[in-house]
């Protein structure tokens, strides 16, 4: 009941030569409408697919929108609703809306687009493409089936009063056409009583009724007779079926297999069981034959893109073979360019890392020296120094203990890559830490210190326990050379999780010498173990250092 509508745009737009619209020959475009009379509609469907890639290559947009315009048409007259559907909205983009030709073609894809989404159901996007339509400039009789498509849609959505008020608007305007007269008296009363079950439209039914068998207009008539039978369904069934037996003839007559199904449907259930069941297996055989035909047109839709665009493909592989020798040789030159490009890339490269490398060497010699420099000062030097300390401030000396000092010192001196240690592991180190700092007491200094037990030291890495031991040593060995001091205090404390070493004397202070290769030791080494090390002299010349470093 809808199709009709659809093909009188089409006759107004499609299918009319609009006289200020240049022509661009095109014979798959001409073909295909002459196909389309003939009712040869894959043909048709098939040459309007040429025709557009034909356009495309010329640049000609609009051409090229219009061919998927009655591409869309066909495909919905065969009820690939969905493909219909995709290939309006891609003809969209074709056309300038503000141009008044390309304006012509958007109405019938918008209204195209309005049927197929009622159709599937898609009634609030048919409301939009509808709406679209009557924002154009366009000719009454046009305007007057866009606003009916657009009240049946509201319709549909059972928003009654908006539906009424556009057939009400109609009623005023189709006075001229009977059939479009015809065709808003019904589906005004339909919503009447759509809205108001208790509304009785049977006058204006029959008033359109009459119109339309005057008229002759077999569409109209399929519509009138599907309202009757509606309506005296529940209160009179004889009428109903004899209006859905109506229906069924002109449906056949306008040869529209919807619409038999939709009167088979209403006999089924109005007529006695042995008409019934003759009526079903009609019914099922024209539905399985429809859908079959269907299935059948949306593949052969499918197979016709699918060859078009292979078609497409073949000619581009060969204008791609054709190019293909010439593209050759400056690949040849690209890949000779590129080959010679890595390799000055490569060169540079090596240069970059063996200038790197080499770098790297003397930083390395560097640091080894400063290495051997720590350890000679460290191993050696404050060795010598401890034993210099002892044959001044002993009053006998052990010539055995000083001679086995001395011989460990050479030997220290002699291989100093081997890591001969100061202390040793398996030993207390609080016995020996006690021992190293009393060996820098004398008659002219006296050192003490505190808290220096096994216990304090649990837990320490031999590690940290060394550098520690060296520390102290340095501080020591400073003490000796330059502070002047006659006593120094050493206390040792452990607060979980650090440990506390503090260190005073009175001697000069630190600011009046300056030992710097002993302090950086110093604070090297703390830092090392993750210590901290502040030094700070008072004004009554007292040094006091601080040591913590954590367990």
């Amino acid at each position: 009941m809808k199709k009709k509508y659809l093909y009188i745009l089409i006759l107004i737009f499609s299918c009319s030569q609009n006289k200020n619209e240049k022509k661009q020959d095109n014979s798959y475009y001409d073909n295909a409408f002459n196909l389309l009379a003939e009712n040869r509609y894959n043909e048709a469907f098939k040459n309007f697919s040429l025709a557009k890639d034909y356009y495309l290559k010329q640049k000609d947009s609009f051409g090229a929108g219009k061919c998927l315009i009655n591409m869309a048409i066909i495909q919905e007259k065969l009820s690939d609703n969905f493909g219909s559907q995709e290939t309006s909205l891609s003809a969209i983009g074709y056309f300038d809306e503000k141009n008044p030709l390309h304006q012509e073609y958007s109405i019938v894809n918008y209204n195209s687009l309005g049927l197929v989404s009622s159709k599937l159901q898609e009634n609030e996007q048919a409301i939009i493409f509808y709406n679209k339509i009557l924002k154009f400039s366009i000719p009454d009789s046009i305007k007057i089936i866009s606003q009916n498509n657009l009240a049946n849609a509201y319709r549909r959505k059972k928003r009654y009063s908006e539906a009424l008020n556009i057939y009400n608007s109609i009623l005023k305007e189709s006075k001229k056409s009977k059939i479009e007269y015809a065709r808003t008296t019904t589906n005004f009363a339909l919503t009447k009583w759509l809205q108001n079950p208790k509304y009785n439209p049977i006058p204006e039914f029959q008033k359109a009724l009459k119109i339309r068998l005057k008229e002759k207009d077999n569409w109209g008539l399929n519509s009138s007779f599907a309202h009757l039978s509606d309506y005296y369904k529940k209160t009179r069934p004889d009428s109903a079926l004899f209006y859905a037996r109506k229906m069924y003839d002109i449906a056949k007559n306008i040869d529209s297999p919807d619409d038999q199904i939709e009167a088979l449907e209403k006999l089924i259930s109005l007529e006695n069981p042995q008409n019934s069941k003759q009526y079903f297996q009609v019914y099922q055989s024209l539905n399985d034959s429809l859908q079959t035909a269907r299935n059948k047109a949306k593949n052969q839709f499918a197979l016709i893109r699918y060859e078009t665009e292979k078609n497409k493909a073949d000619f581009l592989k060969a204008k791609a073979e054709s190019t293909q020798k010439q593209n050759q040789i400056i690949k040849q030159y690209v890949v000779i360019a590129i080959i010679i490009l890595s390799l000055v890339l490569l060169i540079i490269t090596f240069r970059k890392r063996q200038k790197r490398l080499q770098q790297e060497k003397l930083l390395e010699v560097k640091n080894t020296e400063l290495k051997i420099s720590k350890k000679v000062h460290d191993k050696v030097a404050n060795r010598i120094y401890q034993l210099m300390s002892q044959v001044e401030n002993k009053d006998l000396i052990d010539k055995d203990a000083l001679l086995f000092g001395l011989e460990n010192a050479y030997e220290t001196s002699r291989d100093i890559s081997y890591d001969n240690k100061d202390i040793n592991e398996n030993q207390s180190f609080s016995e020996q830490l006690h021992k190293m700092l009393d060996s820098y007491s004398s008659d002219s200094v006296k050192v003490v210190f505190i808290g220096n037990n096994e216990k304090l030291w649990e837990g320490i890495s031999f590690q940290n326990k060394t550098e520690v031991y060296l520390v102290l040593q340095e501080l020591m060995t400073n003490m000796k050379k330059h502070s002047q001091a006659n006593i120094v205090s050493i206390k040792f404390s452990r607060e979980n999780p650090v440990i506390n070493i503090s260190y005073t004397d009175n001697g000069i202070g630190i600011k009046k010498f300056s030992p710097k290769n002993g302090l950086q030791n110093m604070e090297n080494r703390i830092n090392a173990i993750n210590g901290t090390i502040i030094f700070d002299t008072e004004n009554n010349n007292l040094l006091k250092i601080n040591i913590t470093f954590p367990v």
